[in-house]
């Protein structure tokens, strides 16, 4: 991954998250747009940082499910990511706890989805 790729995933990952927090229903709050910046540098830290080592704690029930459920271990290991920035950034707030992770991780995918289509990339 070069760094032209890695500014515009952490550029769509800042916008997709200050979009979130917008969602009321979601319960994820974020202060202001410098904080989902921030958030999203602290995220894609911890997801390069947690998701291996998680990776490594999902291959067993993995391969005993014969990868049916290995979208549900990946989604699992997102929202953990997701739980575990926003407890380390102050102003990145989950209002309903594990809701708002799950909520949160899954409305995070679409619309990073969503800007990626719309950027072409």
């Amino acid at each position: 991954m070069n760094i032209v790729t890695l500014l515009i995933v952490w550029i769509v990952t800042s916008i997709s998250l200050w979009i979130i927090s917008k969602l009321p229903p979601l319960g994820v709050e974020i202060d202001t747009p410098s904080k989902a910046i921030f958030s999203a540098a602290i995220l894609g830290i911890i997801t390069a940082l947690v998701r291996p080592v998680l990776s490594v704690v999902f291959t067993i029930p993995n391969l005993a499910t014969f990868d049916l459920l290995s979208g549900i271990f990946t989604f699992m290991i997102a929202v953990a990511c997701f739980s575990i920035a926003a407890w380390l950034v102050e102003g990145f707030r989950l209002r309903y706890g594990i809701w708002s992770a799950i909520l949160g991780s899954f409305a995070l995918t679409i619309i990073n989805n969503i800007i990626y289509k719309i950027l072409n990339v």
